[in-house]
């Protein structure tokens, strides 16, 4: 009698033992963060029509999206499901025509919004200020407000070799450029 009870105890702890477990793994799986996967859209084939677009930050689903060439910011973003709560969209230029393999930043309130000088220094001519492209050697004023009257009229440059259809623009300052900008 007295080997059965010690069995039935022993069951009975190990039965205890077991459901602490399991409520224990319950308890540190709904406290640990939860991060949504990147959504991936399976693109079969690019074509010249087809851009891939990174949607990031305060977006319902973040990830790399097909968008018809000529897509906007706010294409991608809607294609994203849209902002979250927490999104402040308003430091966006929602009209802002996209380029392939572009990322669009979402940042929430009280982040800075994505600027055109990045953390490597390089100043991005797709999003740069009249003053921002000032900074660079070579451009002045006049220069500058060419650059941005262009992209405003032609879209976005691609590349270093874009900016050469700015009137100003020359081999020997792409030359120059080449180092200190993105797009």
């Amino acid at each position: 009698m007295e080997q059965s009870l010690r069995w039935r105890i022993g069951v009975g702890a190990a039965a205890v033992l077991v459901g602490g477990a399991v409520v224990g793994a319950v308890v540190t799986q709904a406290a640990a963060p939860q991060v949504a996967p990147a959504v991936v859209e399976e693109v079969a084939e690019a074509s010249a029509t087809t851009i891939l677009v990174d949607v990031a930050g305060a977006v319902a689903r973040p990830g790399v999206y097909a968008l018809a060439d000529g897509a906007r910011v706010v294409d991608a973003i809607a294609r994203a499901g849209g902002t979250t709560a927490e999104a402040d969209a308003s430091s966006l230029n929602l009209a802002q025509p996209l380029v392939d393999g572009a990322q669009v930043r979402v940042p929430v309130v009280g982040e800075a919004p994505p600027g055109a000088i990045d953390a490597g220094g390089l100043v991005n001519v797709n999003q740069a200020s009249i003053d921002e492209l000032d900074t660079l050697p070579r451009i002045g004023p006049a220069l500058a407000a060419a650059i941005v009257a262009h992209r405003d009229e032609h879209g976005p440059f691609g590349s270093i070799d874009d900016l050469d259809a700015v009137s100003g623009i020359g081999p020997a300052m792409l030359a120059a450029l080449e180092p200190l900008v993105a797009f």
